[in-house]
């Protein structure tokens, strides 16, 4: 096994992090705040580092931050962290809030109006996971940056 030598942010040397990270505010802008430094991020990935991200992405990325956001909004009292990075083929939509309940998506129902933002999370994700915190949670969710050449996004995968 060889050893690579290691920066203070875990990549190696010749990886690149990209990254955004922003706290958001309480003043009720902070979801379209969100929806714009994820598509302000993505659009910059593109042009600065060349990294192919189809339309289909940016908008799923968008959506999902919105969702996410919004949820974190409704249900957590307090500040809320969003950070967006790149891993591999993929972009990670990581919301960060206060409130230790971890979510969970309810049973389908026609009927039902509103409250289906996890659920579109989960089914436009390629991965996803909620997971307690020392405080709050933690909810990531996996975006494929790109679709197949048959236009399908690549098989879900839990993180």
């Amino acid at each position: 096994m060889e050893s690579v030598p290691v920066g203070q942010d875990g990549t190696a040397p010749d990886e690149r992090t990209l990254q955004a990270t922003v706290a958001l505010s309480e003043d009720g802008m902070d979801i379209a705040q969100a929806r714009h430094l994820a598509a302000g991020f993505l659009t910059r990935v593109q042009a600065e580092h060349g990294l192919p991200i189809s339309r289909r992405a940016m908008d799923l990325t968008q959506l999902v931050v919105s969702e996410l956001v919004t949820n974190a909004r409704k249900y957590a009292p307090g500040p809320i962290l969003l950070d967006l990075r790149i891993a591999g083929d993929t972009v990670e939509v990581v919301v960060w809030d206060s409130d230790p309940v971890l979510p969970a998506a309810r049973a389908a129902d026609a009927g039902r109006v509103g409250q289906h933002g996890l659920e579109i999370v989960m089914a436009v994700s390629q991965g996803f996971e909620a997971q307690r915190e020392p405080v709050g949670k933690r909810i990531t969710a996996r975006i494929a940056l790109l679709d197949d050449p048959g236009g399908e996004l690549a098989g879900r995968q839990r993180l």
